[in-house]
């Protein structure tokens, strides 16, 4: 019974979070509608405007799914680059002190740059259009990545290394049998921590460099034509890839791959 009452209860726990956060979004609406006299968007007009979307009306000359390719193609690529070079980097910094000490510093300070602010740096080495917003997502997922990549590496038990090395363990067994495995949980850690840091970068790069697609160019363009329900229902949109990407995507990528080498105590 007991199992029965808590397999029910997480079942309908998205469902009262979802009814929590849309009742929160109409009494906000309806206090700024009375209030200030704007018409504010409402959970009921948002989700029509989505739907006209969906059927197949055009947005700033585009359907919104070109919108919705378009921003996770860009998306993929900065974060693509972002990973594997975060990756590299947090594994010869972890073995190789020397690399730590003169790199990472430069890694924890670019940590400390605001996504936006890569912008003019973006427009002088690349000018406007997809390079540029694809090194923005890329610089700005590196730095989580890179550092919990090097804190896994440096935590992974030393005992296990001399116990490699005891029975014979080469240079690359200690690294891809040793290494790799002790710090994967911080490699998940830090592949998610740079997914949500690129994502949000990505819409507000897309605002602001001028692709001439994706869904941050669609909302600033619903916001110049006044149309705040088709901005809001890019919003949605937002939300909902970012979800699917963090509780479905790397939530399970995390759970088959930690389970898989045996180190979810470490997780």
């Amino acid at each position: 019974m007991r199992t029965i009452l808590w397999g029910a209860r997480r079942a309908l726990m998205p469902l009262a979070t979802a009814a929590l956060v849309l009742g929160a979004w109409q009494a906000l609406a309806m206090t700024v509608t009375a209030v200030r006299g704007v018409d504010f968007p409402t959970p009921w007009t948002t989700g029509e405007s989505l739907l006209r979307l969906l059927g197949g009306v055009d947005l700033a000359d585009r359907s919104i799914y070109r919108h919705v390719y378009d921003s996770l193609a860009r998306w993929a690529a900065g974060f693509a680059v972002a990973a594997i070079g975060g990756i590299l980097f947090g594994l010869l910094a972890g073995c190789r002190r020397g690399v730590e000490e003169l790199t990472v510093p430069v890694v924890h300070i670019l940590q400390l740059v605001p996504g936006l602010a890569w912008i003019p740096v973006a427009l002088l080495l690349f000018g406007i259009g997809e390079q540029a917003t694809v090194f923005m997502i890329a610089i700005t997922a590196f730095s989580p990545i890179a550092i919990n990549v090097l804190s896994g590496v440096k935590r992974v038990d030393v005992t296990y290394v001399r116990a490699a090395r005891m029975l014979g363990a080469t240079g690359t067994e200690l690294f891809t049998r040793v290494m790799i495995p002790g710090a994967l949980p911080s490699i998940l850690s830090g592949l998610r921590i740079g997914m949500g840091n690129s994502w949000r970068v990505l819409v507000a790069a897309e605002m602001v460099v001028g692709t001439g697609t994706g869904l941050g160019y669609a909302i600033i363009q619903a916001r110049w034509t006044l149309d705040y329900q088709a901005a809001f229902a890019c919003v949605l949109i937002i939300c909902l890839i970012g979800l699917v990407l963090e509780r479905y995507v790397f939530s399970a990528i995390e759970r088959i791959t930690v389970d898989r080498w045996g180190l979810s105590h470490q997780a």
